[in-house]
C-alpha cells in the first residue's frame, strides 16, 4: 500500500524529491537515499549527511490516512521513531522537544512535517534523518550516531526498509495508549534541572510538560512557571 523506492543518485532533499513520485495512481509513497545533500530542517535549517552513512527518508500520505492531526502528528511521529529506535538496543531513548530524538545526550534523528495540497487534498511530507553509521561529529557537538551512541552497526538498506515497514503500520493506526502522556514520558530532561537560554540570559530551569498546541512548560529559576514555542527558548546540554 506505501510503495518504498531507493533513490540512489545523490538528490538535494528527499522531502522535495518525493513529489516527483507522486502519480494519481501511486498517491502514497516513500523514498530514501544514503546521499542528501541539502536536507530540510525546521524553520529553515539544513541537514547534510556524508555518504553511505545514514538515511534520509520521506513519507508522502493522504492526510486522511491518518488518525490524528494537528500537532498530534508530530507528538505521534516522534514517539513512533522513539518506540523503533527503543526496540534495537538497551539504550534509553528520548524525545527532545519538539521532535529531535535523542541517544545518551546526542540528537540521532531529526523529523521536519509538511502539509500540502496536491489536487485539492490534504498530504503530509513526514520528513525523518536517521545517522546510523557517521561517527565524525567535530562541526556538530550536539549530533551522535546510532553506532556511536549504542556501538551497534547496522546495514543502511535493511535497517531503511525495516523502519518503512514499522513507521507506515503506526502512523496509520489509532494507537492504544494516550499519544500525549506518551510524548511527556520520554521527554528529554523533564523533571531534571537543566540550563537554558532565554532572550540570550542563561538560567536553570525544569521543563514540566509540552500541552497539546506545541508549547514547553518549563518553570525557570527566575522567572518562574513558563510556556514558550521553538525558538523561543534554547536548552544547553
Amino acid at each position: 500500500m506505501y510503495p518504498l523506492f531507493y533513490l540512489s543518485e545523490s538528490l538535494e532533499s528527499t522531502n522535495e524529491a518525493i513529489l516527483n513520485y507522486h502519480t494519481p495512481s501511486r498517491p502514497n509513497i516513500a523514498i530514501y537515499t544514503f546521499n542528501q545533500i541539502n536536507g530540510k530542517g525546521q524553520y529553515g535549517n539544513t541537514w547534510k549527511m556524508p555518504k553511505d552513512q545514514n538515511i534520509a527518508y520521506s513519507l508522502l500520505i493522504d492526510a486522511s490516512l491518518i488518525p490524528i492531526g494537528g500537532n498530534f502528528v508530530n507528538f505521534y511521529t516522534a514517539v513512533i521513531i522513539r518506540d523503533f529506535l527503543d526496540n534495537l538496543s538497551d539504550e534509553e531513548v528520548f524525545i527532545k522537544w519538539p521532535n529531535d530524538i535523542i541517544i545518551n545526550r546526542k540528537k540521532v534523528v531529526g523529523i521536519l512535517i509538511e502539509q500540502i495540497k496536491i489536487d485539492g487534498k490534504s498530504f503530509y511530507i513526514i520528513g525523518i534523518g536517521i545517522n546510523v553509521l557517521q561517527r565524525d561529529f567535530s562541526e556538530l557537538t550536539k549530533a551522535g550516531s546510532i553506532l556511536t551512541q549504542t556501538h551497534q552497526r547496522f546495514n543502511l538498506t535493511s535497517l531503511s526498509e525495516n523502519f518503512h515497514f514499522y513507521f507506515t503500520k503506526h502512523i496509520t493506526h489509532q494507537p492504544s495508549y494516550n499519544i500525549l502522556e506518551r510524548y511527556n514520558h520520554h521527554l528529554f530532561c523533564r523533571n531534571s534541572v537543566a540550563l537554558f537560554s532565554k532572550s540570550n540570559i542563561r538560567q536553570n530551569g525544569i521543563i514540566q510538560y509540552a500541552d497539546e498546541k506545541g508549547f514547553l512548560h518549563i518553570l525557570l529559576e527566575k522567572d518562574g512557571l513558563q510556556k514558550f514555542f521553538h525558538k523561543e527558548i534554547e536548552m544547553l546540554y
